[in-house]
This record gives C-alpha cells, structure tokens and sequence, in this order.
C-alpha cells in the first residue's frame, strides 16, 4: 500500500492514477473539507478526464482521509513556496510532511518527494528531519526524490506518457520505485541520485522561462519602436534552428514562476541569467496595465469601469489561479487605487476570489468598451466574436486583427 500525502493539482491525479493501476491507495490530506468533498465522490477541482479517473480510483477502492497511514511507501506531494525576500525555498510543508510520516512509518519504509525542491533542499532539510526522528537513513527509512512533470490542463495525459526522473541513495531502491511508477507511466524513468533529481526539474522549469522572458523582452522592444512583433517571430521561426515562443502577460502556475527563483536564492551571484529573466517575466503585468491605459487614453476612454479584464487563470483551459498574470496585475492596480473597478470574468472560476467579479460572459460584456483578454481560453479563442464590436486588448494573439483589436 502507498500513502499519497497532499490530494492537490498533483497529489489527486498521483494517486488515482496508482489507484487505477492496481496499487492500494491511500490518499491523506490535513484540509478535512478536502477529503469530506472527495469521500463524497466529487474531485475538487477542473481537469480534462480527472472525474472519469476519480470514477475509476473509487471502484478500484482508493480510501480518503486526514490521518496518516502505517504502509510500506509515502509519496510527499505539497506546495513548496519560497521567500519572496531571500528566493530561497521555503521546506516547511515538506518538512511537517515527513515529520508527521516519521510517527506512523515502519522501519524499511520508503518515504518519495514528488514537491518540486531546490537542489540540495533534501539534504540540507529533509534528511535532518528524519535522523533527529532516529532513524538511520538507508536501513530504517529511505528516501527518495521523484518530482513530478505534469502541467494542468493537461495532468491525465501527462501522467501517462512524461518522462520521469527518480533520485535515490540507494539504486536498488530506486529501481523499486521505477516499478512502482511504471504501472503507469508510459515514458522513459531515469534512475540517478537525488541531487541531480533536483536539479533536472528546476533546470527544465528555468529553461521554459527564459525563452518565454525572451519573446516577452521582445514584445517590449518591438512596441517601444511601434513593430509587430508577432510578425516578427512568425517569420524568425522558419529558420530551421530557430523557435522563439509567443510573448503573453506574464508567468503563472506553481512551476515556472517559482522555480527558477530557487537558483536565484542559493546562487545569487551566479543566476544572473535566471534572475533577469524572472525580473523581465514578473515585470509583464505591469506592462500589461501601462498598454492598457495607453489604447484608454487613445480612444477617449476615461471610465475604468468600461473596462473588463477576461480571464483570471494562470494559462488556458484550467481552473488554477496560482501565480496568475491577472491576479499580479490585480496587485498592480491596488498600487494605483483602481483595483476592484475593472469587472473580472473567468468561466473557469466558479468562486469569488477578487472585487468585481461576475460569473456570465452577458454580465461580463455589459457596459464595457474595452475587454482586456489575458487567457486564451477556448470560450474566446474558437470564437472572438462573442466579445462583440469593444476594443480589445489582446495579450494572447488569439483574437485576429482588426482596427479595434491591439497587441502587446
């Protein structure tokens, strides 16, 4: 039997895929109206094909709960924040993750990080939190890292088919746990040890936001100078060894957004690359705000009330906020005394999380002259003309063009 500690974006979909490929599961969370929601047969949040996975774990008998389980493997999946001051990671969900394993764990046990964590953050964290325990490492407990490589919207199919990476003290151990994953995953599993385990997976989500810093620093230069930068990737791109990505309003998301920063924090004097890019990719919102005001004033618009922002996720298709380029510029405008005037829309956001949010496209569009469209999602992508004759800024390059339509 494995225990799944944390039923979040990553830990659910984790667990009910084992749970469906005939591992025993338990799924623990501290969060009781979490598991009161789940034990009720209800998945907790939007994803393409996670409620027919959720009907498929439940008949496999997959069990719910907030008490830790005695079992033979823990698989650690909770957030990993970091300080917005230091750039360091902040361990402590793991920490009291593995603190609270160390009661009810037999000896033998393998206790696996799916958190994504700083290189080093099991060494210099984790391992303290299990030897002050008394335990020996590598006898009593083992300890394994295995971060997760899945992105919302599309976590089912990702499960199945990414890659993976296992980091372990121990190479037996860590074949172990490659067979344990392998019921599932239809990718290639790397076996290493756990450094490089943590470092593969910061490294890929620091790569991803560099080239998006990139196109970003290229629509700010491109508009500087009145270029279409659009324009200007389409054609760069037919060069066989070029591929530059489309420029947005920012960042979002548990990954992208926070991990590179962790190499900031533990290399400060060497990350330079990394930390102008994360610099350039925070910056987006505010430049989002700056364009906005720009085409208000060029079409006589003095009401911020005529103005709506369309989308409150982090990236298309999905229900996570964390991190979102909307929520940043929403902080923005607090700054400039005007936040809570825009109306806010989201069909993906069923709950109130900011002023003036309203929940109907027909709402939404009322009384505004101008929408600014920071998510792609497919409600406006497959159709922009359901946003009517209002100008329109475009942050996505979904909209098409037109004389009332702008871009970044």
């Amino acid at each position: 039997m494995i225990n799944v500690i944390g039923l979040g974006y990553i830990g659910l979909p984790t667990a009910l895929m084992f749970a469906t490929h005939g591992v025993e599961v338990v799924g623990t969370d501290y969060n009781k109206d979490l598991v009161a929601t789940l034990n009720a047969g209800k998945t907790t949040f939007k994803e393409d094909g996670l409620d027919e996975l959720f009907e498929e774990a439940l008949a496999a008998g997959i069990k719910f709960t907030t008490e830790y389980q005695s079992c033979d493997m823990y698989i650690v999946s909770v957030p990993t924040p970091y300080d917005k001051d230091s750039k360091k990671i902040d361990p402590c969900y793991v920490n009291a993750a593995v603190k609270t394993v160390m009661d009810v764990a037999p000896k033998g046990a393998t206790v696996v990080i799916e958190s994504t964590v700083s290189p080093g953050t099991i060494d210099k964290f984790v391992r303290p939190v299990v030897e002050k325990r008394g335990f020996v490492i590598g006898q009593d407990i083992n300890l394994v890292h295995a971060p997760e490589r899945i992105i919302p919207g599309n976590m089912v199919y990702e499960l199945l088919h990414n890659n993976r990476t296992i980091g372990a003290d121990d190479p037996v151990i860590g074949e172990k746990v490659k067979k344990l994953y392998a019921s599932f995953c239809q990718g290639d599993i790397a076996v290493t040890d756990i450094r490089t385990a943590e470092m593969t997976k910061v490294v890929e989500n620091t790569f991803r936001d560099i080239n998006i810093a990139f196109a970003n620093e290229l629509a700010k230069i491109c508009r500087s100078d009145n270029m279409d930068v659009h324009e200007i990737i389409r054609i760069a791109n037919k060069h066989p060894r070029v591929n530059i990505l489309s420029p947005g309003p920012g960042v979002g998301g548990h990954c992208i957004s926070v991990d590179p920063w962790f190499l900031v924090g533990d290399y400060p004097g060497l990350a330079r690359l990394i930390r102008n890019a994360r610099e350039t990719n925070d910056s987006m919102p505010e430049f989002v705000l700056n364009r906005a005001f720009e085409i208000m004033q060029e079409n006589g618009i003095t009401d911020s009330s005529k103005v709506g922002i369309y989308g409150l996720t982090y990236k298309e298709n999905v229900d996570d906020v964390r991190e979102s380029p909307t929520l940043q510029m929403l902080e923005s405008m607090e700054r400039h005394l005007c936040a809570g005037v825009c109306k806010v829309y989201d069909p993906w956001v069923e709950s109130d999380i900011v002023p003036n949010q309203v929940h109907s496209m027909e709402g939404f569009l009322e009384g505004l002259e101008m929408v600014i469209v920071m998510v792609g999602h497919s409600q406006v992508k497959d159709d922009p003309a359901i946003l009517g004759d209002r100008i329109l800024l475009d942050t996505r390059n979904i909209c098409g063009t037109g004389d009332k339509i702008y871009k970044l």
